[in-house]
C-alpha cells in the first residue's frame, strides 16, 4: 500500500503547480484565479527509494517496482467553506477521503499573482483552513451527538459511550483546537478515525517559497515551521517553481541543477520523507529474478498484515515470514550469502515489521 494525501490551501498558493510539478503532468490548471481546480485531480508517483535498487542489484531483479504515494489536487478553499461558499461542500467531502492532509502555504511574494486575503500571511491563511475544517468537524458531532443522546437515555450503553468520547472532542474543537489534540486514550484515538473527522488528520505544512529562500527558508517560512512544532504537525520547505523546472529535466540533468542549487534531494522527496513520518509507515521488500518491490505497512504493523498487503490470500493463509534485514542483505551479497551466515530468520505471526525487512512469506490456502 501507498499513501493518500490531498493537497489544500487557499486560492493561488501554488497548490496546483506543486500538483502537476510532483506528478509530471499538466491535468491541474493553475491559473491566477480561485477555484481553477473544480474536481480533485489524483496522480501517483513512485516513492524514491535507493535501497531498492541495490536490493535488485544484488537479487537480479529484471523489474524494480517501488511503492507509490498518491496526491490528490483538492479545489481551493475560503472562508466560508464549512457553510457552503464558494466550493466549500465539495472541497469538504474530498478532504474526508484522504489519508492526511498536505496544506500548502504561500510563503514568498509576487505582485504578478494575486492573493484571495490580499498580502501574504501564511499563518493567517493555515488558521482560515483550519478554522473553516473545525465548524464543519463542530456541525458533524452536534448532528451525531443529538442522535446518540436519545439512545443514551433510552439505556444505550455503547451509545453513552460514544456520546461521551464526542463530547470530550467537542470540547476540544469548541476551544479552537483541532481534534488531534484533544487528550484521548488510545482505544478512543482509533474509534475518532472511525468517525472521519476533518482535524483528526495529520497534517504537513508545506512552505512554497522562492528559489533563493529554498534552502534556509523566510520569516514567513519560520512562522510555520514554529505553528507546525506547537501542534504536532510537519513541515518542509518546497518550491513549486523548482519542482515544476525539475520535472521537465531528464534525471542526470535534475541531479545536476540540484546540485547547482546546493540541494541534495528534490522537494518530492522531502514531503514523501515527512509524510512517512507523519503517517508512521514503513517499508518492507520482496526481491527475486522477476522483480524487486516495496511496499508499505503501518508502522506495528505485524507479519501477517505485511502479507496482506501483497495479496490477501497470503494474511489468510500466512505460515510464516523468512526474514532479511536491508543491512544483512546488502553486507553479505544478498539472499544465500545471508543463509549460509545463518542472517535469515523465521519469524512468525507475532513478528512485528522493521523498515527495511526483506521478505519471503510461505503460506498455505
Amino acid at each position: 500500500m501507498g499513501f493518500n494525501c490531498g493537497i489544500v490551501g487557499l486560492p493561488n498558493v501554488g497548490k496546483s503547480t506543486l500538483f502537476n510539478a510532483l506528478t509530471k503532468t499538466a491535468t491541474a490548471e493553475a491559473a491566477n484565479y480561485p477555484f481553477c481546480t473544480i474536481e480533485p485531480n489524483t496522480g501517483r508517483v513512485a516513492v524514491p527509494d535507493e535501497r531498492l535498487k541495490q536490493i535488485a542489484l544484488l537479487a537480479k531483479s529484471a523489474q524494480i517496482l517501488p511503492t507509490q504515494i498518491e496526491f490528490v489536487d483538492i479545489a481551493g478553499l475560503v472562508k466560508g467553506a464549512s457553510r457552503g461558499e464558494g466550493l466549500g461542500n465539495k472541497f469538504l467531502a474530498n478532504i474526508r477521503e484522504v489519508d492526511a492532509i498536505i496544506h500548502v502555504l504561500r510563503c514568498f511574494s509576487n505582485e504578478d499573482i494575486t492573493h484571495v486575503e490580499g498580502d501574504v500571511n501564511p499563518i493567517r491563511d493555515a488558521e482560515i483552513v483550519e478554522t473553516e475544517l473545525m465548524l464543519a468537524d463542530i456541525e458533524s458531532l452536534e448532528r451525531r451527538m443529538e442522535s446518540l443522546t436519545k439512545k443514551a437515555r433510552g439505556g444505550d450503553k455503547e451509545a453513552g459511550r460514544d456520546l461521551a468520547l464526542m463530547e470530550k472532542i467537542f470540547e476540544t474543537l469548541s476551544s479552537g483546537s483541532p481534534a488531534r489534540a484533544a487528550s484521548l486514550s488510545k482505544d478512543e484515538f482509533i474509534k475518532m478515525e472511525i468517525m472521519q473527522l476533518l482535524t483528526a488528520k495529520p497534517v504537513l505544512y508545506v512552505c512554497n517559497v522562492a528559489e533563493e529562500h529554498i534552502i534556509e527558508g523566510n520569516p514567513f517560512s519560520s512562522s510555520v515551521f514554529k505553528k507546525a512544532k506547537s501542534g504536532n504537525c510537519g513541515a518542509v520547505i518546497v518550491s513549486a517553481a523548482i519542482e515544476s523546472e525539475i520535472a521537465s529535466l531528464t534525471e542526470e540533468d535534475s541531479r545536476e541543477f540540484l546540485e547547482e542549487l546546493g540541494l541534495e534531494e528534490a522537494g518530492l522527496d522531502r514531503m514523501i520523507k515527512a509524510g512517512y513520518e507523519l503517517l508512521n509507515l514503513k517499508t518492507f521488500f520482496t526481491a527475486g529474478p522477476k522483480e524487486a518491490r516495496a511496499w508499505t505497512v503501518q508502522t506495528g504493523a505485524k507479519a501477517p498484515e505485511a502479507a496482506g498487503v501483497i495479496h490477501t490470500d497470503f494474511q489468510r493463509g500466512f505460515i510464516r515470514a523468512e526474514t532479511i534485514s536491508f543491512n544483512d542483505y546488502i553486507t553479505h551479497g544478498g539472499e544465500a550469502g545471508c543463509k549460509d551466515l545463518g542472517k535469515l530468520r523465521v519469524e512468525g505471526a507475532e513478528y512485528e515489521v522493521n523498515d527495511g525487512d526483506i521478505f519471503h512469506f510461505r503460506f498455505n490456502i
